[in-house]
Formats: structure tokens, C-alpha cells, sequence
């Protein structure tokens, strides 16, 4: 019991080495997708010029540059380092339990009640900030039902199902391993935000970083209940199964 408590307690206390740590995981993490979607994207619009923003070729872009993330983020420390990564600190112990299925709408009700919040706050602090701008998904025009399956499972299986391994899983696995939960859930949760800004400088989306910094508290809360990411990626599929509803079905796409 005693050795437990210290463990804990030196888990809590902060120094300049922890903060390295924190740091130079997150620089990784971000810097890999940034790269292997650079990559990816460059090589296949070489290869397919304009057909690389057809719905099939985007989805096959999606899933490639994912793949080449999930490779690169969790084998290249584990060859080069010996940082192994096992199941616990993945977060993907087990299946999804009813609990996690239970949790999933719960948190969703509670991130979608604090987006609203902090985006009417950042909008009273910061007015010259378009505070409503579309989220680019890189698809558009959705005619036929084949192109509206291809991007259903680029955007609401794909894509949560990776980023939650990634950023909830790995990232915040090894953040937490050292430091106190709070301090995982707003780095990883800072570094989630800032990944969907865009690429567009001119036209940085802050309400979509906003509004997924909320929803990975919300979901980094859930992995600290659960312990597994599985409430999370519900969580993550549900968000992004009712943006696309909106988009492609009920506004007519």
C-alpha cells in the first residue's frame, strides 16, 4: 500500500524532465500525421492528378495515410527507442462493454453542451474570428449512394477508429504513464484541437479546433473512467455519424 502511494504520488509531481517527455511525444505524434498525410496526398497526386479528389481515391487516401501513421507513431519508438507499447497503455483492453456503449452518448450530450459554451465564450473574447466556418472533410458533391458509402467509412469508421487509437491510445497511454491525468487530457486534448485547423493559414478553423479540443476532454475523462478508449471512439463515431447525416443526407448531398 505504501509503495503504491508513493508511486502515485511521484506520478503527480511535475519536473523539467516530465515535461520533456510531454513535449517531445506530442511533437512526434503531431509531426507524423503531418507528414505521412503530406506524403501520401503528394504521391497519389502524382500519380491520379484531379481524380485524387474523387470520393474512391480520397477514401483510399484516408485509409493509406492512417495506416502510415499508426505505423509510424507506435513501431519506430519501439524499434529505435525500445519504447514498447502494450494493450493497457492502447486502451484497448478487452471489447466494448455496456458500460462504454452506455458512456458514449452520455459524454457526447456533456462535449456537445461544452463546445457550445467555450465557442460562445472565444466568440465574445475574440469577434474578428469567423466562429462559423464548415469543417473541410475533403468531400463534396456526394451524387450517387456508392459515393456516400465511401465517405461514411472514411469519416465515421476510419477516421475515429485511428485517431482514438493515436491520440487517446498511444499518446495519451505514454503521457499518462508519468503524469498526473490532467495534465494527458489537456496536452493530448490541445494537440487534437490544433490538428484540425486546417492547412488553409488564411483561413484557420478555430471553431473546429474548439470544438474538438471539448470533445477529446471528453473523451480522454472516459478513457480515466474506463480505462479503454472504447466509450471514446463511440463517442467519436456517433459525433462523426451525425455530421454526416447532416451534411449528406439531410442537406441533401
Amino acid at each position: 500500500m505504501k509503495k503504491e502511494k508513493k508511486v502515485r504520488a511521484e506520478k503527480e509531481k511535475l519536473d523539467w524532465k516530465k515535461v520533456k517527455w510531454v513535449a517531445g511525444l506530442l511533437a512526434w505524434v503531431g509531426v507524423s500525421l503531418v507528414v505521412c498525410q503530406l506524403a501520401v496526398a503528394i504521391v497519389m497526386a502524382g500519380i491520379l492528378g484531379d481524380k485524387l479528389t474523387q470520393p474512391v481515391w480520397t477514401t483510399v487516401y484516408t485509409a493509406i495515410a492512417f495506416v502510415l501513421c499508426l505505423l509510424l507513431v507506435v513501431l519506430v519508438p519501439w524499434k529505435l527507442f525500445k519504447m514498447k507499447t502494450n494493450r493497457e497503455e492502447l486502451g484497448i483492453l478487452g471489447l466494448p462493454t455496456w458500460t462504454d456503449i452506455g458512456l458514449a452518448p452520455v459524454g457526447f450530450a456533456v462535449y456537445f453542451i461544452g463546445a457550445i459554451i467555450l465557442l460562445a465564450l472565444f466568440a465574445t473574447l475574440f469577434p474578428g474570428v469567423d466562429w462559423q466556418q464548415t469543417q473541410e472533410i475533403g468531400f463534396e458533391n456526394l451524387f450517387w449512394l456508392s459515393d456516400k458509402i465511401l465517405a461514411f467509412v472514411s469519416l465515421v469508421v476510419l477516421a475515429p477508429v485511428a485517431e482514438e487509437i493515436i491520440f487517446r491510445g498511444w499518446l495519451y497511454g505514454k503521457i499518462r504513464v508519468k503524469v498526473p491525468a490532467w495534465v494527458g487530457i489537456l496536452t493530448v486534448s490541445l494537440l487534437f484541437g490544433l490538428m484540425h485547423l486546417g492547412f488553409n493559414v488564411e483561413a484557420l478553423q478555430w471553431n473546429v479546433a474548439v470544438n474538438i479540443f471539448c470533445m477529446s476532454v471528453v473523451m480522454c475523462v472516459m478513457r480515466e473512467i474506463t480505462g479503454t478508449i472504447w466509450s471514446g471512439m463511440i463517442l467519436h463515431v456517433l459525433k462523426n455519424g451525425v455530421a454526416f447525416y447532416l451534411l449528406f443526407i439531410a442537406g441533401g448531398f
